[in-house]
């Protein structure tokens, strides 16, 4: 092998791009170093439910007989996508014991385009159950483990994701995204993270959990592999009722344009809000600071309706979940359990396969739902939600982009919530994003203990260009590398070992 599991797991994707055209190493190189590193970092850290190392080395192979250069972005870069999306012939459980089985005939959108740009899909990430939750500790599998430190949470629903990313199992990795299951990943595992403009791209081969708010985007070590990635996913899906028709202009070449003549708002009221961490807060300040050095114009400006997020996200999101998950009935596809009639086999199959998670945002929704209670919850949230909209569309003719924490603290301590609304309000920076289907990106600009942390910026509908170029300012005068240390005492004895 022409090339370590140390030496890929530090490689971004140009720097990939540049030795596989150099022929520095193969494709196939790429992949068996990409599964020594899962191999050895696995068993500390869940990130993947399923491997298909016989698929992913056909694509490899096939990749290595192509001419050189390769004209396709990612051709023969190992890739791994959350275990939501579906993959043609490969394991898919959406994190869920209902489906612990089920095998798709079908790719999602997405993964097609990852497949058409070459992309060798190494496996399937570990991730909360059906996109439920906001730490990684509610899968059926058992929960994803921090890399920089297996005693906290990797964030959620994308934890898997974000954690084969941040120990160097690969370089990038497709997530979801409904109230903020990419940015907190990101921002727990010193990542990138874009939840893109809602509609941008395709939702056709996702396993739905809120229809109105899901969507798909990538998370990697560097801004500009984040662009790249982006760039490949995004655009136009006739097959998907919710996909923007509205033209896509690639982001990847306008990274390095700057921030110089941008104005960036920020609410000064967050650095004294109760439940913020103090490092969070000067996280913020150090990004803002940056950004003001690059030639930024800096405003201030009140976040609106922040404290009204929560309550209408949960509400919407568990009366859209519990209509999306009527569909796993044990009758079509996936587990199902023995009954005395078909009520009775329902009953025992929904009760057996979902966790405790879903099955309490199923019975939320399906009461906020419910004759005599509609009004006063789901119609009451809908109406939040437009009011949200309409605050946002007039902050954002003010600001080009908006600054702000993507968590209240750092990862915590697995098992350490009191209580489900515990978790429910570390969302509370995140969630505005998706009730408005505006663009967000979570970056790394700080870190405590040991432990990386992110900020989030926000901009008008399809203008994930802006939210890069200051991504990428603050990349490059703050860096955090998404790659786990080496030093990491649970990391090096394997890694050694392996050797």
């Amino acid at each position: 092998m022409s090339i370590t599991p140390e030496q890929f797991a530090s490689l971004d994707l140009a720097a990939t791009q540049a030795g596989l055209a150099a022929g520095d190493f193969t494709s196939e190189d790429l992949l068996t170093a990409s599964l020594a590193r899962i191999q050895v970092s696995e068993p500390r850290v869940n990130a993947i439910l399923t491997r298909d190392p016989e698929g992913a080395l056909a694509v490899a192979r096939q990749a290595d007989r192509q001419a050189k250069p390769d004209p396709r972005p990612l051709a023969g870069i190992p890739v791994v996508v959350k275990d939501n999306l579906m993959t043609r012939g490969v394991r898919t459980t959406c994190g869920s014991k209902i489906l612990e089985n089920f095998i798709p005939p079908y790719d999602a959108g997405a993964v097609e385009k990852l497949r058409a740009a070459g992309a060798v899909i190494v496996g399937k990430a570990n991730m909360d159950e059906f996109a439920m939750g906001s730490t990684g500790e509610n899968s059926a599998y058992g929960p994803t483990r921090n890399p920089w430190n297996p005693d906290r949470v990797t964030g959620g629903s994308s934890s898997g994701s974000a954690a084969v990313v941040a120990y160097g199992g690969v370089a990038a990795a497709l997530g979801s995204d409904t109230g903020g299951s990419i940015r907190q990943p990101a921002s727990f595992c010193g990542l990138v993270g874009l939840k893109p403009t809602y509609g941008r791209v395709s939702r056709w081969g996702l396993g739905a959990l809120a229809s109105s708010l899901d969507q798909i985007g990538p998370l990697t070590r560097t801004v500009r592999d984040n662009a790249l990635v982006y760039d490949v996913i995004a655009g136009h899906d006739p097959r998907d009722s919710t996909s923007s028709p509205e033209p896509f202009q690639p982001c990847l070449a306008k990274v390095p344009d700057g921030v110089r003549g941008l104005r960036v708002g920020f609410d000064p009221s967050i650095f004294n809000r109760d439940g913020l961490d103090p490092v969070t807060g000067q996280t913020l300040r150090q990004a803002l600071d940056v950004a003001a050095q690059a030639g930024a114009e800096l405003v201030e400006r009140e976040l609106p309706l922040i404290d009204y997020c929560v309550a209408a996200y949960y509400v919407i999101c568990a009366c859209e979940a519990s209509a999306n998950l009527t569909r796993y009935d044990g009758v079509r596809y996936g587990v199902r359990a023995a009954g005395d009639n078909l009520w009775d086999s329902f009953a025992h199959t929904r009760g057996s396969g979902f966790g405790d998670e879903v099955k309490r945002r199923i019975m939320m929704g399906s009461f906020a739902l419910s004759s005599g209670y509609y009004d006063a919850y789901y119609l009451k949230a809908s109406q939040v939600r437009h009011l949200l909209v309409d605050a946002f569309s007039g902050l954002l003719r003010e600001v080009d982009v908006f600054l702000l924490p993507v968590t209240p603290a750092p990862a915590r301590l697995l098992g350490t919530a009191a209580t489900p609304l515990e978790n429910y309000l570390g969302d509370i920076f995140t969630l505005s994003a998706n009730l408005t289907g505006l663009p967000a990106l979570a970056f790394p600009a700080g870190a405590t203990a040991g432990l990386p942390v992110g900020v989030q910026a926000m901009a008008g509908y399809f203008r994930e260009d802006l939210l890069y170029r200051l991504a990428a300012v603050v990349e490059q005068a703050l860096p955090v590398t998404g790659l786990v240390p080496e030093g990491c005492p649970w990391q090096r004895p394997a890694l050694e070992a392996s050797a």
